[in-house]
C-alpha cells in the first residue's frame, strides 16, 4: 500500500537535496516573500528549484492529485475536491538554511480524505532521512540501511527534554518549560528536524504556540511522528484536518511522545489563557 508513492516521494526529495546542497555551497542570497499569512518570510532560488522538481515529478507520477506546495499558488478549489492532496515544503528551514547552520528539510506529505498517511523528511546537510506510511511503521535512513524508530515512553516531565525553535523561539518557551520542570531544551531549527529528534527519543516534546506554521510544515512530519508512537495536534488538543481553504496552523502545535499527549494539553491550558492564546475555529471551505 502507497509503495509507489513511498518511494517516488524518497527519490524526488533525494533528486532536490542534491540540487539544494549544490546552492548550499554557493553564496546564498535570500529574498523576502510574502506567505499565506501576509507575513514576510525569506525565499532563496534553492526553495523555489527543488520546489519545481518536485511538483513536477509527483504532478508526472501522479497526475490525478492535487498538489500544494510552499512555493507555488494555491488551488483551493482543486485541492478540496482530490480525495489526495500532496504537500511540500522544498526548504523547511530556510533561515537556517541561509545561516548555513544545517538545519533544514526537504519534506513531502500525502493526505488523503484530510488525513496524513505518508511522509517523507530529508535532512540534505546531515544525510538523514525520515519516512513513514500510515500503519507501516515510522523509519530514519542513514548510510542506506533503515531503522524503525520508535518514541520514548518517558512519563515523567523531570526526565524529559523539549525541542524548541533555534530562529523562531516564542516568548512563553520559557514559561513552559520551568513550569513543567523539564530536564531540558534542544534548539534546532525545521519542524521536521524536530520531529525528528522526538521519533529518535533525543526529545519528548515540541510546542509551537505561534499560529505561523502551515500544511506543508506539518503533513510529512506528521506520519513520521505518530508511525514513530508519537502524536501531533494543535495546542489545544485538537486534530489537525488537511481538507479545509485556509492552510494555516492557526492554533499552533503539539507534538509529543504520544505517553503524556493528553496530559501536556491539561497543563498548557493555564499558560495560554495567561497569555490570551484561544482557539480560533477554522473554516472548512
Amino acid at each position: 500500500m502507497l509503495e509507489k508513492e513511498l518511494e517516488t516521494a524518497i527519490a524526488l526529495a533525494q533528486q532536490a537535496s542534491k540540487t539544494i546542497l549544490e546552492f548550499y555551497a554557493l553564496e546564498i542570497i535570500a529574498e523576502e516573500k510574502v506567505g499565506v499569512d501576509n507575513l514576510y518570510e525569506p525565499v532563496t532560488i534553492a526553495d523555489t528549484t527543488a520546489s519545481r522538481m518536485i511538483v513536477d515529478g509527483l504532478a508526472d507520477h501522479f497526475p490525478g492529485d492535487a498538489i500544494l506546495s510552499e512555493e507555488e499558488p494555491d488551488d483551493p478549489k482543486k485541492r478540496l475536491s482530490s480525495s489526495r492532496v500532496w504537500f511540500i515544503d522544498p526548504i523547511d528551514g530556510t533561515a537556517g538554511f541561509v545561516k548555513k547552520d544545517g538545519d533544514f528539510a526537504v519534506q513531502i506529505g500525502l493526505a488523503e480524505r484530510g488525513e496524513p498517511v505518508l511522509g517523507v523528511v530529508l535532512l540534505p546537510f546531515h544525510d538523514v532521512l525520515y519516512h513513514a506510511v500510515k500503519g507501516r511503521g515510522a523509519f530514519s535512513r542513514s548510510d542506506g540501511a533503515d531503522t524503525q524508530l520508535h518514541t520514548s515512553k518517558r512519563t515523567d516531565y523531570r526526565e524529559m527534554h523539549i525541542a524548541t525553535s533555534r530562529n523562531h523561539r516564542s516568548k512563553i518557551t520559557s514559561q513552559i518549560r520551568s513550569d513543567f520542570g523539564l530536564a531540558g531544551e534542544v534548539q534546532r531549527g525545521s519542524v521536521g528536524l524536530k520531529i525528528g529528534l522526538i521519533s529518535e527519543q533525543v526529545c519528548d516534546l515540541y510546542i509551537h504556540p505561534s499560529p505561523r506554521t502551515k500544511f506543508w510544515d506539518t503533513c510529512g512530519p506528521q506520519v513520521i511522528l505518530e508511525e514513530a508512537g508519537g502524536k501531533l495536534t494543535d495546542v489545544f488538543g485538537y486534530p489537525i484536518r488537511y481538507d479545509t481553504a485556509d492552510v494555516q496552523n492557526h492554533n499552533g502545535l503539539l507534538a509529543s511522545n504520544g505517553v503524556v499527549h493528553d496530559r501536556t494539553v491539561r497543563r498548557l491550558r493555564p499558560i495560554l489563557n495567561e497569555v490570551g492564546r484561544h482557539r480560533v475555529l477554522a473554516k472548512a471551505s
